[in-house]
């Protein structure tokens, strides 16, 4: 099994080495995140009788509803056409960043590289996921360790289809989730003290030490899988 300390000390590493292109690329990774998720939440309220009967509130209703559905729309599409592959290109920067001093290019990786693989990957990933959640919480957690590693794979490997991807990053994770699990919680300190200096410690020091440590992890449990078999050139 890999250890969680060397792994750790390896993205600490990786880390300050680079350490403004990875607070960059850290950032922007964080952005990307903060946008997918922020779809509008709507405000629930008591409507009387009346108001349900009014035809002027149903077609006002009616657009409003339509509007909402198509910045839905808009907003899952860009999540997926434009969202995707950035994280790829982000986890590529650390990936790379494990053998030498990545260049914050590597961001836009996935765009010039068997782009449809990486849009299809974490697609398929973020689907599964979240009919996992939609079961029950523990069925989503898991799933989520499972396809833990699908960008890092695309990452690697852009020649790897999407769907090929998700089974083997489950193949790889059997063995390794709860660990994973603990190594997650074993950062829960850092968040602490981020927490404490208002997100400043997040941005500048926790997110892309994590960011590293998590690239540093994935060519771990990759090594002890036995999955490398030949290395990959970064060039």
């Amino acid at each position: 099994m890999w250890d969680r300390v060397y792994v750790k000390s390896q993205g600490k590493a990786s880390f300050k080495r680079n350490y403004l292109n990875s607070v960059l690329v850290a950032l922007i990774y964080s952005l990307f995140i903060m946008a997918s998720g922020s779809l509008s939440r709507g405000k629930t309220g008591s409507i009387n009788k009346e108001t349900l009967n009014d035809p002027d509130f149903i077609r006002i209703f009616l657009i409003v509803l339509a509007v909402v559905g198509v910045l839905i729309l808009v907003a899952s599409i860009f999540k997926i056409f434009v969202f995707n592959p950035l994280e790829v290109g982000c986890t590529r920067f650390f990936l790379v960043n494990q053998y030498e001093n990545a260049n914050i290019g590597e961001v836009g990786f996935s765009y010039k590289n068997n782009y449809m693989n990486a849009v299809v990957g974490i697609f398929l990933r973020d689907l599964l996921t979240a009919l996992g959640y939609c079961l029950l919480i523990i069925p989503g957690i898991i799933l989520g360790y499972s396809y833990r590693l699908v960008p890092y794979i695309l990452a690697d490997d852009p020649q790897i289809k999407g769907a090929d991807a998700l089974r083997m990053s489950r193949n790889m994770m059997k063995g390794h989730k709860f660990a994973a699990f603990i190594y997650d919680l074993s950062f829960i300190g850092w968040y602490l003290l981020g927490i404490i200096t208002c997100g400043i410690a997040i941005a500048f020091y926790v997110r892309p030490y994590k960011l590293n440590a998590d690239a540093s992890l994935y060519l771990a449990i990759k090594a002890y899988n036995g999955s490398a078999q030949e290395q990959t050139t970064y060039y």
